[in-house]
Parts: structure tokens; C-alpha cells; sequence
């Protein structure tokens, strides 16, 4: 269905399922294989790495050639359990430091998710807000963010 429209199909933690099922790519955690061996294992294919608010995490991935990094969280989130918060100074600080884009994660909802944009996050994970929300539906969440 992702590419009868166009859309990337990204694997959450499991480049061998990526690989597999050919997926365009795979989202790396902190606990998941590292980099380099999945590199190994899907070629040219995408590779996102979770960075959280680190600039060491950062710059590691940077050196490993991920094609994205994600931060965050940014807001509250009652989908994880937050361990780390971002925040618009470490969004700036990898912008200043790489051209590959930045997924911005964490509590971002219709309220919220113009600031992170307007600071040049390329992308933003919204799960919560969309499958969560108790007063919208899906489709209905979405409309209000586009």
C-alpha cells in the first residue's frame, strides 16, 4: 500500500524484518542493532537513528552516515514513557550541524507542532494525537494538523 502511494515504509527496530519484507527502510533505537551492521545488512536502503537530546548521539550518528536522526521527546507524551526531553536548542544545534533531515518526536499535536516546524524539523512522528485522541478520529486529527 506505501508504494502504490508513494510513501516510504519504515521498519521500527528490525532492519533484519526490513530487510525481509524489502521495506524502504528501518528506525534504529538506543537497544536496537547498531548502525553499522545494519548498514551491512540493508545496503542503500534508509537507516533513521533515535539521537533523544544528545550531541554525542548525534554526531555518532552523523559519523555512521544515518540518513535521518530523530529527537526528542519534545512535549508530554502518554504513548512512551519519556526518559529524555528535547528541546528547540538541540533541534538548532543538529540543524547547524547536518543537511539529513531531522524527525521531531514527543507530544506533538495541533497545538504544538508549528513551533517545531517554524525551527526546521523536517519531519514530525505524531502517533498519539492521531490514533489516541479521544475527541477526534483519525482522519479528523489529521485535517486539523495539515
Amino acid at each position: 500500500m506505501a508504494k502504490k502511494f508513494g510513501v516510504k515504509f519504515i521498519i521500527n527496530d528490525e532492519p533484519i524484518l526490513a530487510k525481509k519484507i524489502n521495506a524502504d527502510g528501518c528506525h534504529l533505537g538506543k537497544n536496537d542493532m547498531n548502525i553499522e551492521k545494519a548498514r551491512k545488512l540493508l545496503k542503500n536502503k534508509i537507516i533513521g537513528i533515535t539521537c533523544h537530546n544528545s550531541k554525542k548521539l548525534i554526531k555518532k550518528a552523523l559519523i555512521n552516515k544515518a540518513d535521518y536522526i530523530a529527537l526528542g521527546s519534545f512535549f508530554s507524551s502518554k504513548t512512551k514513557k519519556i526518559q529524555y526531553k528535547a528541546n528547540i536548542k538541540t533541534l538548532i544545534y543538529a540543524k547547524n550541524l547536518t543537511k539529513i533531515p531531522i524527525v521531531a518526536i514527543g507530544g506533538i499535536k495541533d497545538t504544538n507542532y508549528k513551533k517545531l516546524l517554524l525551527n526546521k524539523a523536517n519531519f514530525l512522528a505524531i502517533s498519539g494525537y492521531i490514533w489516541n485522541n479521544k475527541k477526534l478520529s483519525p482522519m479528523e486529527a489529521i485535517k486539523k494538523i495539515k
